[in-house]
């Protein structure tokens, strides 16, 4: 089935589900979904009614009326990697392709075409109830959750919620959802490496990379592949902790990316608490959580790009598939150079596993 169809198998009514997750109270919602075999949004909705409103994520309205809650903890993740700022939602600037929320603490990039189907949830935890918004995209999955914080106004959470409710809140009817296509790499054309290095080599901003794959119609590990080893190369797997556990003790700054179809999550700053635990590695600072499975990382580059001034270099990992999981860049401000100290990250020896005799 592609991702333009809509599913003809009969759908797991609402009660049954409902049941389902009152069988497994501790299980966490994506792995209850996957469990049942439905979406994640289909979870959601299916307590439409129990303690779950439909709202419309409506840009216009909904980051406006976040910016007057408070501290909240933004979640965006993919499945492989968890990133979660705790902070406010402070300057929003909206477009029709793209927004932006940029903030100390919430730094996002958005797209609002995928954003589809939002939920307003509180669910019972002992005596508290815990208070969520949860976007979905077309295809069932989460884009963003942002969930409230001991000192949100949950005046001005629940004024926005009521303003974001649809009129419709029939219980028990879920979205109708799109299964997605798996992701895929792209077989580069004839010619398209000699396009590619003189591109990549006349870029001055690293954002013009992102139309230098679509007019190749290439996918980012396949570029690398074809761009040299002056521009990419590939790290060990154990690059991705290794740089964590480097930044946390030598207070290298970073700038760490997790995205998906709908939304893109910034972390800018420094990490300090990283920890192991099971697959997973975690960072788990007073306003920056990230929980990545390193068992899902198949490859690992460095990637260099020309900038406004010299070049900028990002550390990424990708799974099995040649989907990006996560995202490092060294802190660099506008018009300034990347660092080219010892403790830059991509030069560190821990990391750098370049091929010998490639370029510097």
């Amino acid at each position: 089935m592609n991702a333009d169809q809509i599913s003809s198998e009969p759908r797991q009514g609402a009660a049954s589900i409902r049941a389902a997750r009152a069988n497994n109270p501790k299980m966490r919602e994506r792995d209850l979904a996957q469990m049942l075999d439905i979406t994640e949004a289909e979870l959601v909705a299916s307590f439409v009614g129990h303690g779950v409103r439909r709202i419309e994520p409506r840009f216009d309205d909904l980051f406006p009326g976040l910016q007057s809650v408070g501290t909240v903890m933004a979640l965006t993740r993919n499945e492989s990697a968890v990133h979660e700022k705790i902070g406010p939602f402070e300057k929003f600037v909206n477009g029709k392709r793209a927004a932006l929320m940029l903030g100390e603490q919430i730094d996002t990039r958005m797209f609002p075409a995928n954003w589809v189907h939002g939920f307003a949830v509180e669910k019972a935890d002992g005596n508290d109830i815990r208070r969520s918004l949860q976007f979905f995209d077309a295809h069932g999955d989460a884009v963003m959750k942002i969930h409230t914080r001991a000192e949100t106004d949950l005046d001005a959470w629940n004024a926005l919620v009521d303003k974001l409710a649809l009129e419709d809140q029939t219980p028990d009817v879920l979205p109708e959802v799109a299964r997605a296509d798996p992701f895929r790499r792209k077989s580069p054309s004839e010619g398209a490496e000699t396009v590619l290095r003189a591109r990549w080599q006349a870029m001055t901003d690293p954002h013009q990379f992102h139309g230098l794959l679509k007019d190749l119609d290439l996918d980012r590990v396949s570029a690398f592949e074809l761009a040299g080893d002056a521009w990419a190369w590939p790290l060990d797997r154990g690059a991705i902790p290794a740089l964590l556990r480097l930044a946390a003790s030598e207070k290298i700054p970073i700038m760490c990316f997790v995205g998906n179809r709908g939304c893109i999550q910034i972390h800018s700053g420094p990490v300090e608490t990283v920890m192991d635990k099971g697959p997973w590695i975690n960072v788990m600072d007073p306003t920056f959580h990230l929980h990545l499975r390193t068992d899902h990382i198949y490859e690992v580059w460095a990637v260099r790009k020309p900038a406004d001034i010299g070049h900028v270099t990002s550390i990424e990992a990708y799974d099995s598939d040649g989907q990006q999981i996560i995202q490092f860049f060294g802190v660099r401000g506008e018009g300034n150079r990347e660092r080219t100290d010892g403790a830059a990250l991509p030069k560190h020896a821990e990391l750098d596993v370049r091929p010998a005799g490639s370029s510097t």
